[in-house]
């Protein structure tokens, strides 16, 4: 008798905290993008692990509230597990010290839906565009300075055409 090979566990392991999340696919989706993310820097995904919860903006704004002192909904959060920020705007960051663990990444149902029809995106290209947003968030990358935000712009718009999503710039 065959025994199947193991299958290796998945980068994202996703906490459904908001049902509409399931019926949209989330799994796949976060697999996708955040593996995408990961492989257009060069770094295999088999080896990390990312956190997601699927929540709504009544959870999301608490989390925002603890973490950022700011109590109102938003899009997505991410906590990097321990931080790989370049100290020179424009630098990369210190990816080859990245933690198998690479953080955790929380993302609102509602307040994505509410931006994706203000902004006539498919919801699940908005989605992906987000994951991997928070994914670069977590590998260090940043958009407080003027460099930086250039530097994960230009990423984002990559990894997303590597998936077939248009520049959401």
């Amino acid at each position: 008798m065959k025994v199947p090979a193991k299958r290796m566990a998945d980068l994202v392991e996703t906490v459904f905290e908001d049902r509409r999340w399931q019926a949209l696919g989330l799994d796949d989706l976060a697999q996708s993008a955040c593996s995408a993310t990961l492989r257009h820097l060069g770094i295999d995904p088999a080896h990390y692990e990312i956190a997601l919860l699927a929540c709504d903006d009544a959870r999301i704004a608490v989390l925002n509230g603890d973490f950022r002192n700011t109590p109102q909904p938003t899009n997505v959060l991410s906590w990097p597990s321990e931080s790989l920020a370049a100290k020179t705007d424009g630098d990369m960051p210190e990816l080859t010290n990245a933690p198998s663990d690479l953080g955790d990444i929380a993302i609102s149902f509602d307040t994505c839906t509410r931006e994706a029809k203000a902004q006539n995106k498919p919801f699940t290209d908005h989605i992906s565009h987000l994951l991997a947003h928070a994914t670069l968030h977590l590998l260090g990358f940043d958009h407080i300075r003027q460099k930086d935000a250039a530097l994960m712009e230009g990423f984002e718009v990559k990894i997303l055409a590597s998936l077939g999503i248009a520049d959401p710039y």
